[in-house]
């Protein structure tokens, strides 16, 4: 009975982080380069010691300005994993979530062109660990969002100049 219980919990451990790694490769392209992102600035932080994966979407905006520029807001959860920070290509069978970990929940903001996360301005990526995640940072977040979509210049390529003809 004990070994028959052992099992069901392993497989619902394996087919959890499977599902988010599903989850993940379901992600359109461009939301997949905002989480690897967010994963690479995690994975730089020397405080960070395991491995994180995506775990799921909370809320994503793609605000369009024309001439295939986006721009994208996407707030997620990751969730530790039990290999160390740095495993190359995990394996859902050996890097399983850990649950006693809390999530990480990550927003990243870019402006894309034609697919590419452009440098200019520059990519915005904020990870806290969510029992510490305030509404003053979610509010930070989408602020920063808002300005880097209001300000990206679209406007100006309106604009017509009648010549100057009382000189």
């Amino acid at each position: 009975m004990a070994a028959l219980l052992l099992l069901l919990v392993s497989a619902g451990v394996l087919m959890s982080s499977t599902d988010a790694q599903e989850a993940y490769t379901k992600l359109p392209d461009i939301y997949r380069k905002g989480v690897n992102l967010a994963l690479d600035k995690l994975n730089s932080h020397s405080g960070v010691q395991h491995h994180f994966l995506f775990f799921k979407s909370l809320q994503d905006y793609d605000t369009e300005s024309g001439f295939d520029v986006h721009y994208i807001y996407h707030n997620f959860y990751l969730k530790p994993t039990n290999c160390v920070k740095g495993t190359v290509n995990p394996n859902p069978q050996r890097c399983q979530f850990k649950n006693n970990r809390p999530l990480m929940d990550c927003a990243v903001s870019y402006k894309t062109f034609a697919g590419e996360i452009e440098k200019d301005p520059k990519p915005y990526v904020d990870c806290i660990q969510k029992p510490k995640l305030t509404e003053a940072t979610k509010t930070t977040r989408l602020e920063h969002f808002r300005k880097m979509s209001y300000t990206s210049g679209t406007h100006t390529l309106l604009t017509v100049s009648k010549p100057d003809t009382d000189k």
